[in-house]
């Protein structure tokens, strides 16, 4: 066992970019390259997608990125993603042929982490945060319930020799605290050892925005190189402490200022940040630069292992449609406010529909801020009308009505452009640990 365990995050996101992990695997000298890949509601979609003909339940553009990195990365550098979705096995599955492809890589080993999906053992009973209703009342829109678990599984997959490890809906920050307490022969069950990986994989999961991406604003936070923003690692020693860094070359920056930023992103409570392997207290963290782009991170602390993991429920919410047209020169403002009055009228007075079901915008004036008043009126608007609904004719009448302001509505309007797409909403329960049982399953 080495003193220090290299981690490197590839992605932030699904639809990130491509080459900054690519660097990272070719020199940055990694232990392991984690893929964070889910947003809130990607495994809703996932099962949706899985629901049709030839859908896949697991994000294919994994794909590309993996092939991207093979030719380049150390034989020693493991490689986990949460990339699988709704479909881990069949994630680790498609790898196999692209690591048959590369010589250097063909020993490696697939495993797929399972059992995330509590869809037939969570409680109908169950509340949904926020809100007074359960899980009961949504009734058949409920389409997947995956809860967020921790690095267990993913450990014992690096312990049978897993040199690529795929899974769910694992917690983002479990995914990169796995490799590193398998390094260190951390205990999973052990809140006070798992501080300290959790507490980095926090600070990766987002990947450039760690580095500066999200840092950045304008001339007031200038952050040098975004173009070519680097993504960040981090050296963790058997202490726990973690000095965070990136490829030399690359841009961005890494300060006590983005490293503070991203401490408290979606933090309510910094006492009580509760993820699948430990609840942390951030209160005692120490931010120090220790030289260009180098930041150490220390003194962690584990409140407890939290009793319920947070569930993920995607929930079929019928339709988004989408209708704007646009408007510029002298009075565009009033001429876009004005198409925006007869579609309103036409709703109810034609149509005998409530225009509340509708959203009216002036992208260009008020569809960010509505409750700001500019002083200055704008040389151009698009007046946008959005639609949430279960009802397909409404979207069609959505759709014309808006066309129709090319001839009937005010003058100069152009670009108009219609969209509709079916949504998948998300909303959140727990579940008691002890109804989860998490599982690997070696591939190859």
């Amino acid at each position: 066992m080495t003193s220090s365990y290299r981690i490197g995050a590839g992605t932030g996101f699904a639809g990130d970019r491509f080459e900054p992990a690519r660097i990272l695997a070719a020199h940055g000298d990694l232990d392991a390259l984690v893929f964070e890949c889910l947003a809130e509601r990607t495994i809703g979609l996932a099962h949706q997608r899985m629901s049709v003909a030839d859908g896949t339940g697991y994000d294919r553009l994994f794909l590309e990125r993996f092939e991207s990195i093979l030719p380049v990365l150390s034989p020693r550098t493991a490689v986990l993603t949460n990339a699988g979705a709704a479909d881990p096995r069949g994630l680790a599955h498609a790898l196999l042929p692209l690591l048959e492809q590369h010589p250097t890589a063909r020993s490696r080993r697939v495993a797929a982490v399972l059992g995330d999906d509590v869809m037939a053992v969570l409680p109908p009973d169950s509340p949904i945060i926020g809100t007074g209703q359960t899980i009961a009342e949504l009734g058949d829109r409920v389409v997947s319930a995956n809860a967020y678990i921790g690095a267990e599984a993913a450990m014992t997959a690096l312990e049978a020799g897993a040199d690529v490890v795929v899974t769910g809906r694992m917690g983002d920050a479990a995914l990169f605290a796995a490799p590193a307490a398998v390094h260190f022969g951390w205990s999973a069950d052990d809140p006070q050892r798992m501080a300290a990986p959790t507490l980095v994989g926090h600070l990766l999961e987002c990947a450039g925005q760690l580095s500066g991406g999200y840092y950045a604003d304008g001339d007031r936070k200038v952050v040098p190189g975004l173009a070519t923003l680097g993504f960040p690692f981090a050296d963790i020693s058997s202490s726990g402490d973690a000095e965070f860094g990136k490829v030399e070359g690359t841009g961005g920056l890494l300060s006590r200022a983005t490293i503070l930023e991203q401490l408290l992103y979606e933090i309510d409570d910094p006492a009580l940040y509760q993820t699948p392997d430990v609840t942390l207290d951030l209160r005692s963290v120490r931010i120090d630069e220790t030289g260009a782009d180098r930041v150490r991170v220390s003194e962690g602390r584990a409140a407890h292992r939290p009793d319920r993991l947070k569930v993920s429920v995607g929930v079929r919410d019928g339709y988004l449609a989408i209708a704007g047209i646009a408007y510029a020169g002298i009075g565009a403002l009033a001429r876009g406010q004005l198409a925006l009055n007869i579609v309103r009228e036409r709703w109810a007075e034609v149509h005998h529909r409530d225009p509340e079901e509708l959203r009216f915008d002036l992208q260009g004036h008020n569809s960010l801020r509505p409750w700001y008043q500019p002083s200055v009126e704008p040389s151009e608007v698009r007046a946008r009308i959005s639609l949430r609904t279960f009802d397909a004719a409404a979207v069609t009448i959505l759709h014309r009505e808006v066309e129709a302001l090319y001839t009937n509505g005010p003058a100069g309007g152009g670009g108009v452009e219609t969209s509709v797409k079916q949504t998948t909403g998300i909303v959140s329960t727990l579940i008691d640990r002890d109804l989860v049982h998490p599982t690997m399953e070696m591939i190859s």
